[in-house]
């Protein structure tokens, strides 16, 4: 049986180690995980050229949003957020589109005891954003704040009003004044977008739980601000692990622990 990744870039793909770690913890000998190159353009055609002996693919950057135009049925989260990045072969040979990065946000959290948070902050607002978002909707979140560089994306807004969370739009200056009244911080902002404020942040007396989607170069100044005042400090890498993990369930239907694919991707890591 054959699954892999696809995304634009996706040499740096963790994921390709993870899965492997899974399938042998599972003993899972006749299943290969591989990595390819795709623009959303190539997408369609790229799916319908596999085999049959293809039974699932992961999907990042820039496909999660296309994903969903080739699926027989998308799951309501993935429909919610407005994009897939799991495909999982059905028998009649078509795609279940699924989302488990809102999963992995969920998990990570819970993992460091993060089970409630009315009021969140969050650095960005695209894609990562949104899972995210989703997630903390069910941690009984009732307003978000946005600090941005430019506008909200349109589509985030859209899901914050169908979750009934009211939400506002500030500038990165603005964040320590918003995160003494946040109950969690979300960064999503690509790169090191948040280097800028991290020193800022270190003069809040409070600090609440960060849920930092950046792991390279880690720990990024953000997770070190929040760490020396001692608060929780999540990393994406723990998020990957658990989406992963729930990717290799739905694909295999063989259940694996997170720690799995997060030990093999801390020690990947750590070799680069």
């Amino acid at each position: 049986m054959r699954a892999g990744v696809l995304g634009s870039p996706i040499a740096h793909s963790l994921s390709p180690v993870m899965h492997r770690a899974a399938y042998a913890h599972l003993g899972l000998d006749d299943w290969t995980y591989d990595r390819r190159e795709c623009e959303a353009a190539a997408l369609p055609a790229l799916v319908a050229g596999l085999d049959q002996t293809w039974r699932g693919l992961s999907l990042t950057m820039p496909l999660k949003e296309a994903a969903l135009a080739l699926a027989t049925t998308v799951d309501p989260v993935a429909e919610s957020v407005g994009g897939a990045n799991t495909l999982v072969r059905r028998p009649d040979l078509g795609w279940d589109a699924y989302n488990t990065d809102v999963h992995g946000v969920r998990q990570a959290l819970a993992d460091h005891d993060v089970t409630a948070a009315r009021h969140v902050l969050v650095l960005g607002s695209g894609a990562t954003a949104r899972s995210a978002l989703a997630a903390v909707r069910e941690l009984g979140a009732r307003t978000v704040a946005f600090g941005i560089r430019s506008a909200v994306r349109p589509e985030t807004g859209a899901l914050l009003d169908e979750l009934d969370i009211s939400w506002s739009a500030h500038p990165l200056g603005e964040v320590t004044t918003l995160a003494r009244d946040a109950d969690l911080v979300i960064d999503t902002l690509p790169g090191r977008g948040a280097d800028a404020v991290a020193a800022r942040l270190a003069e809040v007396p409070r600090l609440p739980p960060l849920f930092e989607a950046i792991y390279e170069d880690w720990p990024t100044p953000l997770a070190r601000t929040f760490a020396a005042a001692g608060a929780p400090v999540i990393s994406g890498l723990e998020m990957l692990a658990h989406q992963g993990a729930l990717q290799v369930e739905l694909m295999t239907g063989r259940a694996v622990p997170a720690s799995v694919l997060l030990d093999a991707a801390s020690g990947a890591w750590t070799q680069r």
